[in-house]
């Protein structure tokens, strides 16, 4: 592996990405302990060059008494990505709803992440919303030229409008920084634009979008549950033309995708098992290639029963 803070295709071109979400680590405890051979086992059958945790990590939520599920968040935090640091493997993080519920701040739980070797995560501008809002490019596999960009933005926790119930939402000055980090990045480059990807915790309202409309693969066994307001993130995509697909958590038995007015929607396969699951559906990780100079990414799910899925089921939508 070169640099550490280094991201770079390899020399055939390709670039892989495992994505780990849900883990929801607590105390190291026996569901823990599940969740880091899940991770192992990912790690070994898919050798990737880069990890993204898109977020709930760690759950630091409440018991029904009042008292702390996690101990101590931020030696929950080096347990839950050991496994990925432990094997020199470049990772990243954007944050969900339950990093941070309690006895950690974003600020707290950042710092931790930077504290390890191999994490490429940034806190990114601090007069705009959320932590952890940043770009990273992947370069070409012969030259130093960005040749891909990996956009990850912290999509928050819970909304704090009292008259909006429910989940946060990715703000208005989020989305103008990631329009302004898209321009510069055009702006470098005298015939086109870079293939992204982008990386959230909590689903866009166009997940549900495109599973009513459009031809999806994969499994839908929960509602998709967005912010109940939205401040243009997907319109914003559409506009900047770079992105090509995003890739979300929170939502931890769906599974499928489904491509909107160009877009591609991806969910994770939840990785931890010490939160809810669905009978018949393993945990597991979403895996991703890019290849070098092509804008389609190619994706499939590798399970801890040690199946690989490709080919997901295809849903279509009811007509009419």
């Amino acid at each position: 592996m070169g640099n550490a803070k280094e991201l770079r295709f390899r020399d055939d071109g390709t670039f892989t990405i495992v994505q780990f979400t849900d883990i929801h680590w607590q105390d190291g405890g026996e569901l823990d302990l599940q969740s880091r051979a899940a991770m192992e086992l990912v790690l070994d059958a898919e050798q990737p060059d880069f990890v993204m945790f898109t977020g709930d990590v760690i759950y630091t939520g409440m018991h029904a008494d009042g008292s702390s599920t996690c101990i101590d968040p931020k030696q929950a935090f080096r347990e839950a990505v050991a496994a990925v640091e432990q094997r020199g493997v470049p990772w990243g993080i954007v944050f969900g709803n339950h990093d941070t519920e309690n006895d950690i701040t974003r600020e707290e739980l950042m710092d931790e992440v930077l504290q390890h070797a191999y994490a490429l995560a940034e806190p990114g501008p601090q007069e705009i919303h959320g932590t952890g809002n940043y770009v990273l490019p992947v370069l070409g596999a012969a030259n130093d030229q960005a040749a891909a960009l990996l956009y990850c933005l912290d999509s928050g926790a819970y909304s704090i409008l009292p008259s909006v119930p429910g989940y946060d939402w990715i703000q208005h000055d989020q989305v103008q920084w990631y329009l302004e980090k898209s321009r510069e990045w055009k702006a470098r480059l005298q015939d086109g634009v870079l293939p992204a990807i982008a990386f959230f915790h909590i689903p866009l309202p166009e997940y549900q979008e495109a599973w009513d409309k459009e031809i999806c693969y994969g499994e839908k066994n929960e509602g998709v549950c967005a912010a109940q307001t939205q401040a243009g993130f997907f319109s914003a995509l559409l506009a900047q033309g770079d992105v090509t697909a995003t890739f979300c958590g929170h939502d931890h038995t769906n599974d499928y995708w489904g491509e909107l007015y160009g877009i591609r929607l991806y969910y994770g396969r939840a990785t931890g098992y010490n939160t809810y699951g669905k009978e018949g559906f393993p945990r597991g990780a979403r895996v991703i290639r890019l290849t070098e100079n092509e804008r389609n990414v190619d994706s499939w799910l590798c399970l801890v029963d040690g199946t690989t899925i490709r080919a997901q089921a295809e849903h279509r939508p009811m007509i009419g």
